[in-house]
């Protein structure tokens, strides 16, 4: 194993990108990139870019960096970091992921969602593929050991076969359902999403000039390749139920806590909780971004690929193809300029 630390570039130099912990004040595992680099071994912070003086200042002082730019093109020929962390608003992720990849940045990581749009989101997988790329984005609870703890009780055929899996909670589309859908494709293991029904909570079905330039909040029932049937339920705390022939498993109150429930042999209807063990406290982010590392090192695809992000977003632009046309939409998505904005 190299001991090589890898030089990191942020884009972005607000909440993602520095300052979200100061939020979560008794939240001891770093969230923002530059904690998480700061907590990493094998990450270092050398660069950022803002638009933004006072963003750039602030950043300057508190990571004591001091190669800061206003324009990340400049930033990433300047200093050619090994991987670049785009930590914008929404509406910017494709066009900045696309550019660094463009540029030969080969480690990408991406705030979600990565796209408006799936002319935006083919843009970054070309570009990507292209340069051979390693890219992850900020769907973190694919980095959570919480999820890996149900996904692997599911792989193990602790619960059976899986017959259907919930999301609950109500959320907005491309940056929340980005994160439901997701979890529950890493949950199953990313079996391709065959076709999805979605409904918005818009009173115009027809989404004039085939754009939103606000993020609505929705539903959906989608299937899965391997027949799973998932539906989201518009209420609860962010939690995740994959249910099987002989139990389920369920993640609860935001992946603070994890149910496995089995039913009792020649008691085919009731079922019993069964302990299991706790997780070790753990950064999702410094997870993301060191499986990138990691990736490059063992040459192995990410947990993230841009082939499952492109897929998944695209999953999330047919919710509202859904919407628009009254019907259930079947993937591959016809219309890629269907554009939802999102912040």
């Amino acid at each position: 194993m190299t001991d090589k630390t890898y030089r990191v570039a942020i884009i972005g130099l607000g909440r993602m990108g520095s300052t979200i912990d100061d939020e979560f004040p008794d939240r001891s595992p770093p969230y923002s990139v530059a904690a998480s680099c700061q907590a990493s071994e094998r990450l270092q912070v050398v660069t950022g870019a803002d638009i933004d003086p006072a963003k750039r200042a602030a950043f300057s002082e508190r990571w004591g960096v001091d190669a800061l730019y206003e324009d990340y093109v400049e930033m990433i020929r300047q200093e050619d970091p090994d991987m670049v962390a785009v930590c914008t608003r929404g509406h910017l992720h494709a066009e900045m992921a696309t550019r660094s990849a463009e540029e030969g940045v080969k480690l990408i990581f991406c705030e979600k969602a990565i796209a408006c749009s799936m002319d935006e989101a083919d843009a970054i997988l070309n570009a990507v593929q292209a340069n051979g790329s390693l890219f992850n984005s900020g769907v973190l609870r694919r980095f959570n050991l919480r999820y890996h703890q149900a996904r692997d009780l599911i792989r193990q055929g602790e619960i059976g076969e899986p017959k259907a899996a919930v999301h609950y909670a109500s959320t907005n589309l491309l940056h929340g359902h980005i994160h439901s859908i997701d979890t529950l494709s890493f949950l199953l293991d990313d079996p391709k999403v065959e076709s999805i029904w979605g409904e918005l909570n818009t009173i115009d079905h027809r989404i004039p000039d085939n754009r939103l330039d606000d993020d609505p909040y929705g539903i959906f029932q989608l299937t899965f390749a391997n027949g799973v049937a998932a539906t989201s339920v518009p209420t609860g705390n962010w939690e995740f139920e994959v249910l099987g022939e002989s139990g389920s498993v369920r993640v609860f109150d935001n992946g603070n806590d994890l149910q496995l429930r089995k039913n009792e042999v020649g008691k085919t209807r009731i079922a019993a909780n069964v302990p299991v063990v706790p997780v070790p406290e753990h950064s999702a982010t410094q997870y993301c971004l060191e499986d990138l590392v990691l990736a490059h090192e063992e040459n192995r695809p990410t947990l993230g690929s841009i082939e499952v992000a492109h897929h998944l977003t695209e999953v999330c632009l047919a919710l509202a193809e859904s919407h628009r046309q009254e019907r259930r939409i079947s993937l591959p998505l016809e219309n890629r300029s269907l554009y939802i904005f999102h912040r």
